[in-house]
């Protein structure tokens, strides 16, 4: 392995949005370290085993370009691209034939300069329902989906508050960080993907019109006033790196957290079996589970429903800290917050002390228990015996919450996520950097999105069975401050789809 070279703001073109995503770059960027990732391929080529490999026209399917799966501590893991960028951008008009063709130039000089691979660059590219809207006002019954449990609903719908995010009028309340939801209107969303946060570096740059990529000349995108980035949000993910952040920036909590974390809230997500097989979630799905009308050969069979969200995550409270100079109370130390994370009785009692780095183990079993666990433990079936009641707990995991509705009958998951660590002040009251999650994740519906993440929050089991707020989930830790639904095409229709059809 290798660190990163440390940046300095004045090598990339600093204008606008560009600056908060240098900084974050900037702040993270000389504590992450370059993987070796014996196994993926780069580009167009043969593996390690002699068989050709492309990149998918499922463009998240990006496994044999990353690194096969590894174990840690028994678990069967596989980590992303360290560094990701989530770079959304409003259109000013109704995209051209013309511009159809510069963005497929673009795309494919990016991928001329970088090999497709975590070690260079991967890029996707999904669009809003802004964009079909300005492609043709009743979005295509030709092209777009519709799902298979109503005909009249297409897979495309606009993000919508749950139940626990901020609202005027709705009675949600955080501890610290009391910031309305905003659902988003962009036209385009770049993920832009790379264990070298300098790779990531040159291709800002080079869409802010410097004219060079990787060292060469090359002409930056024309848009021609089309398109204009409004947000640039950077996303890491590595073993450590939260900790190491947290402890640089002073972060009092720091010492409680796992040295070899990946996430802010100390448990690994990176189980190969949390996620399914990339077909599962696209729109003409696989032999486990199809939800739309679609089919191969389809205009948007491949493609799928990107959710973004922006979320601040109050460790403070996670750790049961009053302030930011307390130490942890009961509800901080290690069997609780299995509890909350996973399922209920705790799946690991952790160490004996229960709050030095973490208290306990950072990689643990994604176990499928079921869609009904969740109820069954708000119902107190199971669960720890409450010393001061002597009765059985009430509580809801936030694992067993998710699993009401995540998966097919088989067992499969229908769902990808692609989501960790941010840290910086995009929202925050005051200004102040915080830690973040930027979650990101494929789904073949908004729909099936909507319902698994209502099911995820549970407020419906917490009312029937008065589960205390304290004892339900993750939802009273993070506070989502922006959400956005977006279509991501097929690789082979990604450049500004349909404009060939309803096009000028």
């Amino acid at each position: 392995m290798e660190r990163t070279p440390s940046l300095t703001r004045r090598s990339v073109m600093a204008t606008g949005v560009l600056v908060s995503a240098l900084t974050a770059l900037e702040m993270t960027g000389a504590l992450s370290i370059i993987p070796k990732r014996a196994g993926a391929s780069a580009g167009t080529g043969t593996d390690d085993v002699g068989t050709l490999v492309t990149p998918s026209d499922i463009q998240f399917d990006i496994g044999a370009f990353s690194a096969p799966p590894t174990t840690v501590n028994g678990i069967q893991v596989a980590f992303p691209p360290v560094h990701t960028l989530y770079v959304t951008a409003a259109l000013s008009r109704k995209p051209t034939i013309t511009d159809q063709n510069e963005m497929k130039r673009v795309l494919a000089q990016l991928e001329a300069s970088y090999a497709w691979s975590a070690a260079q660059l991967i890029t996707h590219v999904a669009y809003g329902g802004p964009y079909f809207n300005r492609i043709n006002p009743v979005i295509s019954t030709a092209a777009v989906p519709r799902t298979l449990a109503n005909r009249n609903r297409f897979a495309l719908r606009e993000a919508t508050p749950t139940g626990t995010d901020v609202v005027a009028g709705n009675g949600i309340q955080k501890l610290r960080f009391q910031v309305p939801v905003r659902i988003e209107r962009n036209d385009v969303l770049f993920t832009l993907r790379s264990d070298n946060f300098a790779n990531l570096q040159d291709v800002l740059n080079w869409f802010n019109g410097s004219n060079r990529l990787r060292g060469a000349a090359v002409t930056s995108p024309r848009w021609g006033g089309l398109l204009t980035i409004n947000s640039v949000r950077h996303m890491f993910v590595q073993r450590g790196l939260p900790r190491q952040v947290a402890t640089q920036n002073g972060l009092t909590f720091a010492r409680f957290m796992q040295p070899d974390t990946p996430m802010w809230m100390g448990f690994a997500d990176q189980q190969t079996n949390a996620a399914g097989p990339p077909p599962i979630t696209t729109f003409a799905g696989n032999s486990s589970a199809r939800l739309t009308d679609s089919a191969p050969g389809r205009y948007f069979d491949n493609g799928s429903i990107q959710h973004l969200s922006h979320d601040i995550i109050d460790m403070l409270q996670w750790f049961d800290m009053e302030d930011a100079n307390a130490e942890p109370e009961d509800d901080g130390v290690f069997t609780e917050r299995v509890q909350y994370m996973f399922h209920s009785p705790q799946i690991n009692n952790g160490n004996a002390d229960q709050l030095t780095d973490g208290g306990g183990p950072s990689f643990l079993p994604t176990q499928n228990r079921g869609p009904n666990y969740a109820r069954q433990t708000a119902q107190g079936i199971g669960t720890n015996i409450d010393p001061e009641t002597g009765e059985r707990e009430r509580r809801i995991g936030h694992l067993s919450a998710l699993q009401r509705s995540s998966r097919a009958a088989d067992g499969t998951p229908i769902h990808i996520r692609i989501d960790g660590p941010g840290f910086d002040n995009m929202d925050v009251p005051g200004g102040a950097n915080q830690p973040k999650l930027e979650f990101s994740a494929f789904f073949p519906t908004a729909d099936f999105f909507a319902t698994m993440r209502n099911n995820t929050a549970a407020q419906d089991l917490a009312r029937q069975f008065d589960v205390d707020n304290d004892e339900n989930g993750l939802e009273r830790f993070i506070t989502a401050t922006r959400r956005q639904n977006y279509l991501i095409p097929p690789r082979r229709n990604r450049a500004f789809p349909l404009i060939e059809i309803f096009g000028a």
